[in-house]
């Protein structure tokens, strides 16, 4: 994520943040980020869709039948509703993707460097420990509940993405990169947030039972074995026992994801991760993200309810923490980076652009409901304004980023078109080949055959002119004859 700058031999200048991504990780950003974009959107309106299902009067009542419809073998302990089955089941699969991104990261990616690493780890930690001061602060102001100081800790990269989609915004890949990294380590941190304070009265006999399973999961994987109809059955075996155990089933997703391996062997063109991240993100994304938001955003939404939002230290709690604790936190975070590593911003951005991102990593969304309902359980009430607080922080935030990057968008555009620009048409952007001799020889055929084009014409309108000068003086010498 960022490139050393050598100011003088033996003399390391100032490392830059937000550099240059290699051309690797470019790649893999940019189909990341398409597919997490296509799933932001399609969360967006299943979050729209739960809002009106909820609140128009003919429909609310059904929207709560069907979500707590149960469904499942209760023999197995499974007897669940189908919005308990879209938040510890559907969201497995998201957590089963996060895995895979956290071990590439940490294999293969930005993490693997200590050096580039510093910067989303710290980055990560700030924007979930300034929130959750935030909310700590609040309500014990308030005299409100601490149950809930998790829940704006989390950032929704999905609907970060969709917010820049919709907006429109040209934001550079190494600013895209850095949000993308920065929600994977705030996904780790906020499974084990989840792990160690959401976990009930363990069953030790289903979760040997589980780790049982991931052992087999781990030898098959080293064993070479490769068919779904082998991991599936066995990943839902693991599930199932992983949530009689007490501990979140989600926690079953990651650790499999964990153990795939995301380095590449030697003629390998993807590694395994890369391979099955690849064909489970667009279910993550696609279904399993979107599912869960139709049946977890579904909250009453009125005047009085939107104003105890405000008023409720628990609730004003969460918004705030989205809002302006991830904001304050990330920028600090950042900030504190460049000053104690003697690292400097990249020479095209500013740190107001590093606010913006700051601002837009507030939208706290599927993992926030998440812990919302985990820290609330059994107080339906507060479930739904929680809830409520989270959609209106996640609101705010989108709102405050889109201005702040507006601002900037005309800048964005000429550094994104610069990062872009492919004049010789061999699908690697020339940024990434100017160093290359090949390259130069490639433009210098591509500027003969034009300058030859140019010649041409313009050597078809001289003769066009030269005609056209020698038909209106023939034309007169025969106005000029006998009649």
């Amino acid at each position: 994520m960022s490139a050393p700058r050598y100011s003088a031999p033996r003399d390391p200048g100032p490392r830059k943040l937000f550099g240059r991504l290699s051309l690797p990780e470019r790649t893999f950003v940019a189909d990341a980020l398409r597919t997490e974009t296509v799933g932001g959107v399609l969360l967006l309106l299943a979050a729209l869709a739960a809002l009106a299902w909820a609140n128009i009067p003919a429909l609310h009542d059904s929207y709560a039948t069907v979500s707590h419809h149960h469904l499942g073998p209760a023999a197995l302990g499974l007897d669940l509703s189908v919005a308990h089955w879209a938040a510890d089941g559907l969201l497995a699969v998201f957590f089963f993707v996060a895995g895979i991104e956290l071990k590439r990261e940490l294999v293969a990616g930005d993490l693997r460097d200590p050096r580039a690493a510093a910067l989303p780890v710290v980055a990560a930690l700030c924007g979930m420990a300034v929130p959750a001061l935030v909310y700590t602060l609040t309500v014990v102001t308030g005299g409100g509940s601490l149950a809930g100081w998790a829940v704006p800790t989390a950032t929704d990269i999905a609907f970060a993405l969709a917010v820049l989609a919709v907006i429109g915004t040209s934001l550079p890949n190494a600013l895209r990169a850095f949000l993308l990294t920065l929600a994977v380590v705030d996904d780790l941190f906020a499974i084990l947030i989840i792990a160690v304070f959401f976990t009930d009265d363990l069953n030790f006999a289903a979760l040997g039972g589980a780790a049982a399973g991931l052992a087999v999961f781990w030898l098959l994987l080293r064993k070479g074995v490769r068919g779904w109809y082998v991991y599936v059955p066995l990943a839902l075996v693991i599930w199932g026992l992983m949530y009689n155990s007490g501990v979140h089933a989600t926690i079953a997703g990651v650790a499999m994801g964990l153990m795939l391996r995301c380095h590449r062997h030697e003629g390998e063109a993807h590694s395994p991760g890369e391979r099955i991240e690849h064909r489970v993100r667009p279910l993550s994304a696609g279904l399993a993200v979107p599912l869960f938001a139709l049946f977890s955003a579904g909250v009453p939404i009125s005047g009085s309810a939107l104003g105890d939002v405000f008023t409720q230290p628990e609730t004003l709690g969460v918004v705030l923490g989205l809002v302006v604790g991830k904001a304050l936190g990330i920028f600090g975070g950042t900030w504190l980076t460049a000053r104690f590593t003697r690292a400097s911003l990249s020479d095209e951005l500013e740190w107001a652009d590093v606010f913006a991102v700051a601002t837009l990593a507030g939208i706290g969304f599927t993992v926030s409901l998440l812990i919302g309902e985990l820290a609330f359980e059994g107080d339906a009430r507060m479930t739904d304004e929680v809830k409520a607080a989270v959609l209106i922080g996640s609101l705010i935030a989108a709102i405050l980023a889109t201005v702040l990057l507006k601002i900037r968008n005309a800048k964005y555009r000429r550094l994104w078109e610069a990062e872009e620009r492919d004049e010789d048409r061999d699908g690697i952007p020339d940024i990434y080949e100017e160093d290359e001799p090949e390259y130069h020889l490639r433009m210098a055929e591509i500027y003969d055959r034009k300058a030859a084009e140019h010649r041409r014409i313009a050597e078809e309108k001289a003769a066009a002119r030269r005609g056209l000068a020698e038909v209106p003086g023939g034309a007169g010498d025969d106005r000029d004859g006998p009649a």
